[in-house]
């Protein structure tokens, strides 16, 4: 792409890779018969990647399962990716190395039905990555957010499976979130058909009692999250450990610490439930140990999870 065509304002960060080749923001353009536009009928992932200053190097988080997981949700929807998983990274990697972000970023995959068609067309399938600057949550940060049971029930297995990561499946939480929002909360947590704890609107949920923290199982209608995974093996270094089971909606207010985690939130303390205090109405031991764990491993400071990191090359 040639300075005539980015213009003389023109910003790196601007740039995205769609259909095939890296273009201008404002250039990716889809049809508005899509079945992308018209049915959120699209796949995609929502991955991190956190500068280190010492190394001078931008980290992906675990890159490769994040990509796996794309493939799955391809798979479960019925539509297939014209580009495989190296295509993929090759793409995400070129498109990073051409704008050169020195900072924490988020990345969003998307594959789309594109062209004109309904909510039952299967292609053609195409594909667009588009990253932004975003910064980590600061572990110092004694801030924390308020949230509330939602009066709406978390999609399962029977309706619209939360294995999936489906544009239209988030229309569940919107539907939560604006009701928390209207309420005066910042988050909602949902429970799923049997009346258990589900997940938060596009994060998992991890509560802490007595020192022993536990989250709901996949059979729960929650996501197969990468970073709950993450917090399960990370979470014996910090001298604890996480019980996956179901838990009750009446268990989240008498625990001692709440919190959401996702590759969006990272860890996001949860400080009231239902306007009932969590513990001390502060970040507790617990999450704020977990998440210093967390962001050490994710910018490679901490050299034990070196595996889930892939370095952009030149430096970012």
């Amino acid at each position: 792409m040639n300075s005539e065509t980015r213009g003389s304002n023109f910003d790196n960060s601007e740039l995205v890779w769609f259909r095939g080749k890296v273009v201008p923001r404002r250039d990716a353009l889809v049809p508005m018969l899509s079945p992308t536009a018209q049915f959120g009928l699209n796949v995609f992932e929502g991955l991190r990647g956190y500068w280190n200053v010492r190394e001078n190097c931008l980290y992906l988080f675990r890159l490769e399962d994040h990509l796996r997981r794309l493939m799955q949700s391809c798979k479960l929807i019925g539509i297939e990716s014209p580009y495989s998983i190296s295509e993929i990274r090759a793409a995400l990697l070129t498109l990073l190395a051409s704008i050169g972000y020195k900072c924490d970023i988020a990345v969003r995959i998307i594959l789309f039905v594109d062209g004109v068609g309904s909510w039952a067309t299967s292609s053609p399938v195409d594909m667009i990555i588009a990253p932004v600057s975003k910064p980590r949550r600061n572990e110092l940060d004694p801030s924390g957010f308020s949230a509330c049971v939602s009066s709406w029930t978390r999609i399962d297995d029977q309706t619209l499976t939360p294995r999936a990561k489906v544009g239209a499946n988030y229309i569940n939480s919107r539907y939560a979130q604006l009701d928390a929002s209207q309420d005066g909360y910042d988050y909602p947590i949902l429970l799923n058909r049997q009346g258990l704890v589900a997940e938060g609107a596009g994060a998992c949920l991890m509560a802490v009692r007595n020192g022993q923290i536990a989250t709901p199982p996949l059979t729960s209608s929650v996501l197969e999250s990468i970073t709950r995974e993450s917090l399960i093996d990370l979470a014996a270094s910090i001298g604890s450990s996480i019980e996956v089971r179901e838990i009750s909606r009446s268990e989240l207010y008498i625990s001692d610490e709440l919190f959401l985690c996702g590759s969006s939130v990272e860890l996001t303390p949860v400080l009231t439930l239902n306007r009932f205090r969590i513990g001390n109405g502060a970040v507790g031991p617990v999450t704020a140990s977990l998440l210093s764990r967390y962001l050490n491993v994710v910018d490679g400071r901490d050299p034990s999870r070196r595996n889930w990191l892939t370095a952009v090359p030149n430096g970012g």
